[in-house]
């Protein structure tokens, strides 16, 4: 399974990182130990996805639960939180130490930095196939639409939660969400439990200004489309 581009960030970092969806959730707290400084024993991990869901990265049995069971994402970001109280946390405060910045053409110069990496290794924007690899993300994504018999105005329930049924209104990409390419779902929730009413970054997909956020926009493999009618809470009493 391939590794997938993550930010990962704390109080005392931010960085980008490749992770591996076959890691458990040990190996991961195992190796955020030495990016974040803080110990696996005292973080708390959330994944924030594309669509600002937050989702808590734990498990009964830390070992033998991967991660390739939650919904990574390019460029989606690990949120990695130090439960040490603050007496027992390192002090980075350098807010009286003057910072260097090199000039930019300075560091374009150097031959062991970062951006000399890159090059060499013709990663991010050096990469000759970088269109490639685009439009083979917004293949799979498209195929994902089709194997999935996604379309708009059809019954679906998103992340396999009943509590959320709703019917898909936007099928496409959406451009207000940063770093990302292909199908994105829109959904109108019949509760609303979502994250906007149907608008995101100032443009209206669907429906009308709303202060209920029914809509929500999600990856193709997180809809389940199928028979899912209106939940009616008032069904269980009718034979009270």
């Amino acid at each position: 399974m391939a590794d997938v581009p993550m930010y990962v960030t704390s109080e005392y970092s931010s960085s980008e990182r490749r992770i591996t969806p076959s890691w458990s959730i040990a190996q991961l707290k195992t190796k955020m130990e030495p990016i974040t400084g803080i110990p696996p024993s005292s973080q708390r991990i959330t994944l924030k996805t594309l669509t600002n869901e937050t989702i808590p990265i734990e498990a009964a049995d830390e070992e033998t639960t991967y991660l390739q069971h939650y919904p990574l994402a390019p460029y989606a970001e690990f949120q990695i939180i130090d439960l040490r109280p603050p007496s027992a946390r390192p002090n980075f405060n350098a807010a009286g130490v003057e910072k260097y910045v090199m000039p930019e053409e300075q560091y374009e110069k150097k031959t062991d930095s970062v951006l000399a990496w890159k090059k060499a290794q013709k990663l991010g924007r050096f990469d000759p196939n970088a269109p490639s690899h685009e439009q083979a993300k917004i293949a799979a994504f498209a195929k994902e639409v089709e194997q999935r018999g996604i379309g708009v105005g059809k019954r679906c329930r998103v992340g396999g939660e009943d509590t959320r049924r709703g019917v898909v209104k936007y099928v496409g990409e959406v451009k207000e969400i940063p770093g990302s390419v292909g199908a994105w779902i829109g959904v109108h929730l019949d509760e609303p439990v979502g994250k906007n009413d149907g608008s995101i970054g100032g443009t209206r997909y669907w429906g009308e200004e709303s202060q209920l956020k029914h809509g929500v926009f999600v990856r193709p493999d997180r809809v389940e489309v199928g028979d899912f009618p209106v939940v009616d809470d008032l069904e269980d009493m009718e034979e009270i």
